[in-house]
């Protein structure tokens, strides 16, 4: 292995974790307003979080890169007060991917707690039990299958990115070239080998991963009908 597929890779599993990690802490408060709020704007923002799923790579992808633009005010506030530039840089790409990956964290957890009785959630009130600490100590323990799917299918989803990465970031040895990029060129370039390994590692992660999603939901099946 030469230096740079091990860094294309160590970018990739970067990414990939950040993007999961920040949407995990992000997702899990989210879903729960999701899951339970009633107020009337509910649909059109259930919508936008899925929008990901059904829209190009390449219309998010050209909406970041109008964002980040320094001609832009939020790209001109970042650059004048901050000097910061988000476009083709491992920080823009992040931001993208959290965005791009959204639906495949908040979904699977605002699934699993709309299937909980609502019984579970009063009960705990009753005991006089706080949100946070009903959340934390009643729902979630009982949404263990769905955040390990929602986890294992946002990494899933993030090392396999492609056009929202090549939009935003473009292609730059050790700051975005990410493995679904190296790939592409390696195959440009011929070299079927270096795509070869690139392609069998990113499958093998996937397998295991989608894998373990079905094992957890399966032996969660397995224990309801008990």
């Amino acid at each position: 292995m030469n230096s740079e597929f091990v860094q294309t890779l160590w970018l990739t599993f970067k990414l990939a974790a950040s993007t999961t990690a920040i949407l995990l802490l992000v997702g899990l408060p989210f879903a729960r307003w999701l899951a339970y709020t009633r107020v009337r704007v509910k649909p059109v923002i259930e919508a936008l979080v899925s929008m990901p799923m059904v829209l190009p790579p390449s219309v998010i992808g050209y909406y970041m890169l109008v964002v980040y633009s320094p001609h832009n005010w939020f790209g001109d506030w970042l650059g004048r007060g901050f000097d910061v530039r988000l476009a083709f840089s491992f920080e823009g790409v992040l931001i993208a991917s959290v965005i791009f990956s959204l639906p495949f964290m908040v979904q699977p957890l605002q699934n699993g707690l709309r299937a909980l009785p609502n019984s579970l959630r009063e009960a705990s009130y009753t005991l006089g039990k706080s949100k946070a600490t009903t959340f934390f100590r009643v729902l979630l323990p009982n949404i263990k299958p769905s955040v390990i799917t929602a986890v294992a299918l946002t990494f899933a989803h993030t090392i396999g990115e492609f056009g929202i990465v090549l939009m935003v970031g473009g292609n730059m040895p050790g700051e975005t070239r990410v493995a679904s990029i190296a790939i592409y060129d390696e195959v440009q370039a011929l070299n079927f080998e270096a795509a070869n390994s690139y392609a069998l590692i990113l499958f093998l992660i996937s397998l295991v991963l989608l894998t373990t999603i079905y094992s957890v939901n399966k032996k969660h099946d397995s224990w309801r009908v008990m």
